[in-house]
């Protein structure tokens, strides 16, 4: 399957710039050439009714928060709501990498998104971001009248680290750990970090990300290698997957973590979960947030919006 061109110009334009690649830098450097080419990537975000930034108490200080609330939305309606946790590796991104995918979710799915500031490694390691993002989801539920959502309503979502985060706060909510979802929006999900699937094999140069690029935000966010095997790191290898939300998976075809996102959604299909699954053989990791040369990006997370949409309406026409 060829690349998608957008995809390419993007590889094109990085080998260009002479960016080296992630895993050959410090994550202090790391995060500031992330941060440093979203004005490249990303496209002018979308006009949404109401933008806060807010804080959450955690386990060691607050957290802070963005809420989004859809364009066209009444002040006082009790919107349907998306928590959402960024990608990054749990190394890099923040409230600002995600802040355009999350007004796009937001007016597409017509709804109010809460994206969560985690705790990042290395310096807050695994399972800093599981516990931070476990304390805004209950915060959440428990202030739902004061941040005018409905708590009937509630999903989880991320892409590849935030979906990663999602998967475990599902299972959490299955099990009475946290509050239960009604659904869960894993996009290109980091699921297994054992690291030893296929398609890290097949990846190993010229992408984003690599198997070597992988490993090293592994090895940052769960240090210790028993670790990893802990379905809270690990939600593919939880004993079963049934009783968890309904979901929306998506896999792109030039990725490390298109193997564990595929065997994700199987998983969840053979333990009785309804699951939309999603795969972009053209595509890269990380393509979301590239949307000023990848249209893609926009039509992806409108897909993913109008899925959760039509499972909190099922009856309204899309």
């Amino acid at each position: 399957m060829p690349i998608d061109p957008g995809a390419q110009r993007v590889l094109d334009l990085i080998r260009e710039m002479g960016r080296p690649p992630i895993h050959t830098l410090s994550h202090e450097e790391a995060r500031a050439a992330s941060a440093k080419s979203r004005a490249v990537l990303q496209p002018e975000p979308e006009v949404v009714a109401e933008v806060e930034d807010l804080t959450c108490p955690g386990p060691l200080g607050p957290i802070r928060l963005r809420r989004y609330r859809a364009a066209g939305t009444e002040a006082g309606e009790a919107l349907p709501c998306l928590l959402f946790l960024h990608g990054g590796g749990w190394v890099i991104g923040d409230l600002d990498s995600h802040d355009q995918p999350c007004r796009l979710l937001a007016n597409a799915a017509r709804c109010c998104v809460i994206a969560v500031d985690y705790r990042m490694a290395p310096e807050y390691p695994y399972p800093a971001a599981v516990e931070d993002s476990a304390a805004a989801l209950r915060w959440v539920v428990a202030n739902a009248a004061q941040l005018r959502i409905d708590p009937a309503r509630l999903a989880v979502g991320g892409d590849s680290a935030g979906g990663n985060l999602a998967a475990v706060l599902a299972l959490m909510g299955r099990d009475g750990s946290v509050p239960a979802v009604g659904y869960q929006m894993l996009l290109y999900p980091a699921t297994d970090m054992a690291g030893n699937r296929p398609a890290y094999e097949r990846f190993t140069e010229g992408l984003i990300l690599t198997d070597k690029t992988m490993r090293w935000f592994i090895d940052h966010y769960v240090p210790e290698p028993k670790r990893r095997y802990e379905w809270q790191a690990s939600p593919l290898r939880a004993n079963s997957l049934a009783g968890t939300p309904p979901a929306f998976v998506m896999t792109a075809g030039y990725d490390p973590l298109v193997d564990e996102g595929a065997a994700y959604a199987r998983r969840l299909e053979e333990d009785g979960v309804r699951v939309t699954y999603l795969h972009l053989a053209d595509q890269i990791h990380a393509f979301l947030t590239m949307g000023k040369f990848i249209p893609a990006s926009a039509l992806v997370l409108r897909q993913a919006a109008l899925a959760l949409a039509h499972h909190w309406q099922p009856e309204a026409p899309l």
